[in-house]
Formats: structure tokens, sequence, C-alpha cells
């Protein structure tokens, strides 16, 4: 989906449990910045081999007082695997340090319920939040960097009224 092809506020996160941060996240204490959401399961192997690493290299290579990487965990199979307890290993293993939410379970199904807000496809996924928390981007699979790093720039560069 295109950077400039999606206009409405983002859907809020609804977590579990948040990990790699002392408090919950709000994507509304989160206006003003760029927000990078790396949607992720584990076991996933495009997540682990693609996902989680360009993830890491954006919250290397951007101010942090312009572009927020989070990750969410959106468990919707293999749920017996995938617990908060092995998913704080695999943080750990993989030196994943950004703040990490765990999706909150299907009220009807496997889904998890802010897996469903954003009709997210499947995993790996990458969406886009702009400065004044309006979804601008949902990459389902690998998107190259170079492509990401000038949507992100664009998004960085574009004057906030956030008020």
């Amino acid at each position: 989906m295109k950077a400039n092809a999606m206009s409405d506020l983002a859907p809020p996160i609804l977590a579990a449990e948040w990990l790699n941060t002392p408090e919950p996240l709000m994507l509304e204490g989160l206006r003003g910045r760029v927000v990078v959401i790396e949607c992720f399961q584990m076991l996933c192997p495009g997540c682990v081999t693609h996902g989680l690493p360009q993830a890491q290299r954006i919250a290397q290579t951007f101010r942090s007082s312009d572009v927020v990487v989070l990750g969410l965990h959106c468990v919707f199979e293999h749920h017996a695997a995938m617990t908060p307890v092995s998913l704080r290993a695999f943080l750990h293993e993989y030196r994943i340090r950004f703040p990490v939410a765990v999706d909150m379970a299907g009220e009807n199904g496997p889904l998890p319920q802010t897996m469903a807000a954003y009709a997210l496809e499947g995993t790996p996924t990458l969406i886009l939040i702009d400065r004044e928390g309006r979804l601008r981007a949902r990459h389902f699979g690998q998107v190259a960097d170079l492509v990401l790093g000038a949507e992100i720039m664009v998004l960085i560069q574009e004057s906030s009224v956030v008020g």
C-alpha cells in the first residue's frame, strides 16, 4: 500500500502485555513522531530473517525524536508455542530492544484484535503512522530498505500540526 493511500487515524494497539518498556504505550502519546510498527510472529521465518532485522536497522538509523519503532507480536497460529514467556526469551536472544506489544487474543477466532483492526493479511507486516497519528502505509511481506527509508523520510519531512 502506498504511503499516501491512507489518511484515517491508526487504530489503537490492543495489547495484552508490553515488553521492553516500563509502561504501556499509546499511539496518542507518540504523536509528533513517525511510528513504525513491525507486526511479527517469532516462529515466522520471514519475520526472523527480514522484518525484525529491518525494524532494528530503522531504530538504529533514525533519531528517536523523529521515529519510534514498535513491535507487535500477532499470534494467529501455534498459540501454545508462542507464549509471552517464550517471546521474552526470543527478544533477549535476538537482542530486540524496542518496545513490543503482545496483541490481545481474538474474540471470535484465532486472529488477534489489533491484527484484525488493521486488516492485516499475515506476518511480517510493517505499518507506518505519520506524525499526526494517521495510518499511511501497510506493507505485507518484504519491502526494500531503500524504499522504506524513502517513505519514512517523506513522513519525517512533512510538517506536523500536532496540537
